[in-house]
């Protein structure tokens, strides 16, 4: 459920620093765990438990590792606290042990800082810029880019689209920008006839650190380009919007 090229693309970045990576395959097990829900907290909390409790679950009796080390920050937490949504690796906020639950320890060193803090951080301790001007990227993946069901199906969809809109908006300098994927569909005309077909909704943010965000300025020259390239090159999609509210009341994310 991850975006296209991504699990390879970051072995890449931590092969160059010399850290071993091992990619996990659990897609099926996600998709199980995400059958047929349609309530977005449902579709988190799933996502927590298949991570937290199976697939992670089952390296640390391999390993026998003790911790986890992650990566969570202040406004994941801030949302969490303050019921906006659950964010799936916050646990003692919410009065969650994660030893009781799961039988590791989870260590959070950047829990007191936000992402432009973050991005301070590993700049000062030589990570490349490859790493710390990185794009946000929820932990449920493009779970959390699909309103309604998750399927291996929408999933297809969804992964093409968010990459045609990263190439095409990736000199804006935004925060974040991101496709979803809309559960009811639209009539639409192809070839003369008529497609009731998909809807996607484009998003493109300028923030500092994600606490609030506007939508970014773009110009119709860059939104008809990703109109074109959609709804020719991801099939069955026949509408692509663009959301100007900003956040709030809106959020970054859709779910």
């Amino acid at each position: 459920i991850m975006r296209q090229g991504e699990s390879e693309q970051v072995v890449s970045v931590f092969n160059k620093l010399g850290v071993k990576v091992e990619i996990i395959e659990a897609q099926s097990e996600f998709f199980s765990a995400l059958r047929g829900i349609v309530n977005p907290e449902k579709k988190r909390e799933a996502i927590t438990q298949t991570f937290y409790k199976e697939v992670f679950g089952r390296l640390r009796k391999k390993s026998g590792a003790k911790y986890l080390l992650q990566g969570t920050i202040l406004t994941d937490i801030d949302e969490t606290v303050a019921g906006i949504k659950r964010q799936h690796n916050v646990f003692a906020q919410l009065g969650i042990d994660p030893e009781k639950a799961f039988g590791y320890k989870i260590i959070e060193p950047l829990v007191q800082l936000r992402k432009d803090g973050v991005r301070q951080v590993a700049k000062a301790v030589g990570l490349p810029a490859s790493i710390f001007n990185r794009m946000p990227f929820p932990g449920p993946a493009l779970a959390a880019r699909i309103i309604g069901k998750v399927t291996p199906a929408r999933i297809k969809i969804v992964r093409l689209a968010t990459a045609i809109t990263e190439t095409e908006l990736a000199d804006t300098d935004a925060f974040q920008y991101l496709a979803i994927l809309h559960q009811d569909k639209v009539t639409g005309i192809r070839d003369g006839k008529r497609d009731f077909g998909l809807q996607i909704e484009i998003r493109c943010w300028d923030s500092i650190d994600a606490r609030t965000a506007r939508p970014t300025r773009l110009s119709y020259e860059i939104l008809d380009r990703l109109v074109s390239r959609i709804t020719n090159e991801v099939p069955g999609v026949v509408s692509v919007t663009y959301n100007i509210t900003p956040k709030s009341p809106s959020t970054i994310e859709a779910i």
